[in-house]
């Protein structure tokens, strides 16, 4: 068999060539591998804050959270503290293992700037709730907060 110049060809005895592979050192491919670990990361990371001008305050009722039906409670103004009102929410909640879907709810703004949503938490643990928000304007908000020690019954 014969190589090419470059040493990245090599041809056998019938006239084909096989590609040769550049051989990499281990630290270079430790190093691409972090780099590629720290993207995926990156990428698949929710903001858990998108508007730090907005506040978000919530209530869950009853208190201590039961498994069953619940009632969140958001309360949202803007940094001057003036109540944000016409916004369309709805409540992503989701428990803090992997393995069970989504609870989605709809928020209605029962007074101003207090939107309140009906929720069923389906098994007992730790709950992460998101917050998805447009206001007014248009401007989209999302927030994030937990909900720590839903009780069975």
């Amino acid at each position: 068999m014969g190589r090419s110049r470059s040493g990245r060809f090599q041809s056998n005895d019938k006239g084909l060539f096989n590609f040769k592979r550049p051989r990499w050192s281990p630290a270079v491919r430790l190093l691409a591998s972090i780099v590629l670990i720290g993207l995926a990361f990156a990428a698949c990371r929710r903001p858990s804050d998108t508007s730090p001008s907005i506040t978000i305050r919530h209530e869950v009722s009853p208190a201590p959270p039961r498994v069953g039906p619940a009632k969140v409670s958001v309360k949202m103004a803007d940094e001057s503290g003036k109540v944000v009102t016409g916004a369309h929410v709805s409540l992503e909640c989701d428990m803090s293992h992997p393995g069970m879907g989504p609870i989605m709810a709809e928020a209605k703004e029962e007074a101003p700037g207090e939107y309140q949503a009906n929720v069923t938490f389906s098994m007992a643990g730790d709950w992460v709730v998101l917050v998805h928000s447009t206001l007014p304007n248009g401007r989209k908000v999302e927030k994030q907060f937990k909900i720590d020690g839903v009780q069975s019954d």
